[in-house]
């Protein structure tokens, strides 16, 4: 269970931060020494640090973790394939949530995005696809973050089809597939 953890939350660092180094330095601020110690199951964070964890998350994604680590549980021939796993039924959700046109739908680049610490590459390699339910009470929103390569904004400005539409077409295979190719090592 701690490692499809692990997984999960590794596959977010290194879509958030140039390195596991930056992350332990600027955002956990811990020795590097400890956060290896936590992934191996040796050392446990405190609570302060496994709150920063679970804030590279919305509330929506944490909760969703927590299924799919208990799906590695009850089915152990999922372990290997947990993030492509949980990559894959975030686009589903996504894809009903637009389907239900109940979702709000925002780009956004990484100089506008709420993590401080892209640096050098990741910083202009990347954006942000963002899908909302909204709820009209403060903090109640349902959230699902995607990382996609940069190129992906040209592709929608240059597409002849909307947003909305864009996704619905293209999310899973640009999200999903980015991950087949990270597992298969050639990224």
């Amino acid at each position: 269970m701690h490692q499809a953890l692990v997984m999960i939350i590794m596959d977010e660092i290194l879509s958030q931060f140039e390195s596991e180094t930056v992350f332990c330095e600027n955002y956990l601020t811990i020795p590097l020494a400890d956060w290896n110690r936590w992934k191996a199951g040796l050392k446990p964070l405190d609570s302060e640090k496994m709150q920063k964890l679970k804030a590279l998350f919305s509330d929506y994604e944490w909760m969703l973790i927590q299924k799919i680590i208990r799906q590695t549980i009850l089915f152990p021939e999922k372990r290997h394939i947990v993030v492509s796993e949980y990559r894959r039924v975030k686009t589903l959700i996504a894809n009903k949530w637009i389907q239900t046109g109940s979702a709000e739908v925002e780009l956004i680049t990484q100089k506008n995005s709420r993590s401080q610490y892209c640096y050098g590459k990741l910083a202009q390699g990347t954006i942000t696809l963002k899908v909302s339910l909204e709820y009209e009470g403060w903090g109640y929103d349902d959230i699902l973050e995607f990382r996609l390569p940069a190129v992906v904004q040209k592709q929608i400005e240059d597409a002849p089809i909307d947003l909305l539409e864009w996704v619905n077409e293209n999310l899973t295979d640009t999200y999903v597939a980015k991950e087949a190719v990270e597992e298969d090592g050639e990224a």
